[in-house]
C-alpha cells in the first residue's frame, strides 16, 4: 500500500472523490455470492457475500453481509463483516459490525463500529523516548 502523508492522503481522497461511479447496485437488488469490481461502485441494494474491488460507496439504504477488501470504503449504511481498506471513512449514521484494518480511518460522530479497529499499523514507528521494549 506504501507509505501516505497527510497531502498524499488529501489528494487520494480527492481522486476517489471525483472519480465516477462506473456500477451501482440498485436498492431493488439483493445479491447473495461474491463481488469483484474494477473503478468506483455504489451498493444501494443488499449484498451477502464478500466484496473485492477498488471505491467502494455504501450508501445509506446499502446493507452488506460478508468480508470486503478495497482501497477505498465509504460507508453510509450498514455493514457485518470485516473490512480492509486503505482509505475507510465511516459517515455519520453508518453501522459497522466487524473487525477492520485501514491504512487511513475517518470517523464521523454518530457513526457506530463494533468490533476490532487496527490503523495504520505498518506505519507506526516508535517514538525517540521509546526504549522499544513492547514486542508485539
Amino acid at each position: 500500500m506504501g507509505m501516505f502523508t497527510k497531502s498524499d492522503m488529501d489528494q487520494e481522497m480527492k481522486k476517489v472523490e471525483s472519480e465516477v461511479i462506473s456500477s451501482i447496485i440498485d436498492k431493488s437488488m439483493t445479491i447473495t455470492g461474491g463481488i469483484t469490481f474494477k473503478g468506483k461502485a455504489r451498493i444501494d441494494g443488499v449484498i451477502n457475500g464478500n466484496i473485492e474491488g477498488e471505491h467502494l460507496v455504501l450508501s445509506e439504504s446499502g446493507r452488506i453481509k460478508g468480508d470486503i477488501v478495497v482501497s477505498s470504503f465509504n460507508c453510509y449504511g450498514a455493514i457485518e463483516g470485516n473490512i480492509k481498506a486503505s482509505l475507510l471513512t465511516a459517515r455519520k449514521n453508518c453501522s459497522i459490525n466487524g473487525k477492520l484494518e485501514a491504512g487511513s480511518l475517518t470517523v464521523e460522530s454518530g457513526a457506530a463500529i463494533q468490533g476490532e479497529i487496527k490503523v495504520a499499523v505498518d506505519h507506526l514507528k516508535p517514538t525517540d523516548h521509546d526504549s522499544g521494549t513492547s514486542n508485539d
